[in-house]
């Protein structure tokens, strides 16, 4: 009786009504992660890659299956339990993060990894989803008018941010900014100071290269962008720092309006581009799908931060409010982010497209943000803040 009483202090159908449910983004969410499984499927058939690895759609699947029950597990949890306990959720997160650098496994010059048995956790990508709930605690009760109020928030974002880039994972990093700068402006921070605060961010990029705390291998990557956005430079790097790049263009150059087919991509047949089911899996959609399908796929993402944005904009509940915006950034900022690199607009980095590309870790820390978005969007009690009905 006791366990059972416990549990319903974490877990609770009351709170969902079906009607008050946004199944609209559930339903967009599932088609963009059936969308994502066929095209991973399709990778499945065709060459094994010396960058990519052989792609195997029967492991993806199982990843799904395994880490699938996290949306409901997100949609049961008690909004007054995740209150309470966000700075314990936030801790844990940083605890695994701290983990990593101790027991964590190194591949391809990061280490990020922590082996369990039936996959390799990345704690970085739950560190996604535990900030957001921290920073939407903190800035539930501060609505950054004054400078000491920045001061927490800044913490609470600052220390996984550090962490997350000295492993080094700078495609997480990046997308812990725009989640940051976006949950600031949606607690009220003025858009001014929210620029003068990326101008910083930016300026403290600069002295950590000038004091040599970016590594050769990173600076060769924007080094690279930078000279490659020349034809000439990219043709005549393509076997050198350029590959990816110039695989990259090259697939999504080929896939012209309609596309040539599942499975019938360059990305497919030969394996040349690298992380072509995980970090350039849109541009695998570009080849396969054409114009038309890439920009589907985009307008999905799109509609589905949008619905989450608009949905906490109508929560009474600021707290609420602030962790479905949160989710809702969370996703833009993954799509700009990962489509931004793979068309040649960033530096190349490692970031997942959420639902959709293979990933266990991913999976699980999108499934559970957007189950928990989910479930405190239909949270629509009448509770009133002192902003309650501030426009955002």
């Amino acid at each position: 009786m006791k366990s059972r009483a416990s549990l319903a202090r974490v877990l609770s159908t009351h709170h969902l009504r079906p009607s008050e449910l946004d199944w609209h983004v559930l339903v967009i969410a599932m088609v963009l992660l059936a969308s994502g499984m066929m095209f991973v499927h399709g990778l499945s058939t065709g060459a094994a890659g010396e960058f990519g690895g052989d792609v195997s759609y029967l492991a993806h699947r199982q990843k799904v299956f395994l880490t699938a029950p996290a949306v409901v597990f997100g949609l049961l949890l008690r909004r007054e339990w995740v209150r309470r306990n966000a700075g314990w959720i936030y801790g844990a997160s940083i605890l695994l993060l701290v983990a990593v650098y101790l027991v964590g496994e190194e591949r391809n010059n990061a280490q990020r990894w922590i082996q369990l048995p039936r996959f390799d956790l990345q704690p970085s990508e739950l560190a996604k989803v535990a900030m957001i709930v921290a920073l939407a605690r903190v800035l539930s009760r501060n609505r950054m008018a004054l400078a000491r109020q920045w001061i927490l928030p800044l913490a609470v974002a600052g220390l996984p941010l550090v962490l997350v880039a000295g492993q080094p994972d700078l495609g997480t990093a990046m997308t812990l900014v725009p989640v940051t700068v976006g949950m600031f402006y949606l607690a009220g921070a003025r858009g001014p100071i929210l620029v003068g605060l990326c101008a910083l961010g930016l300026a403290a990029g600069v002295v950590a290269r000038e004091a040599d705390l970016v590594r050769d291998y990173q600076m060769e990557r924007v080094e690279t962008w930078i000279e490659t956005y020349s034809p000439d430079e990219l043709i005549a790097s393509r076997d050198g720092a350029a590959f990816h790049l110039y695989h990259a263009r090259v697939v999504a150059g080929n896939g012209g309006i309609l596309g040539r087919g599942l499975g019938n991509g360059v990305a497919s047949k030969t394996g040349l581009l690298p992380e072509r089911d995980s970090d350039s899996i849109f541009m695998v959609v570009a080849e396969e799908g054409g114009f038309v399908g890439a920009i589907g796929i985009v307008v999905l993402y799109v509609m589905m931060s949008t619905l989450l944005l608009l949905s906490a904009s109508g929560l009474r509940d600021r707290f609420a409010r602030l962790v479905v915006g949160g989710v809702g950034i969370y996703f833009a900022a993954h799509l700009l982010i990962n489509v931004s690199v793979n068309v040649g607009l960033l530096p190349m980095t490692g970031l997942t497209l959420p639902l959709f590309s293979t990933g266990g870790s991913s999976l699980l820390a999108t499934f559970l943000a957007l189950g928990l978005a989910v479930g405190m969007a239909a949270h629509k009690e009448s509770r009133l803040d002192e902003d309650a009905f501030r426009s955002y």
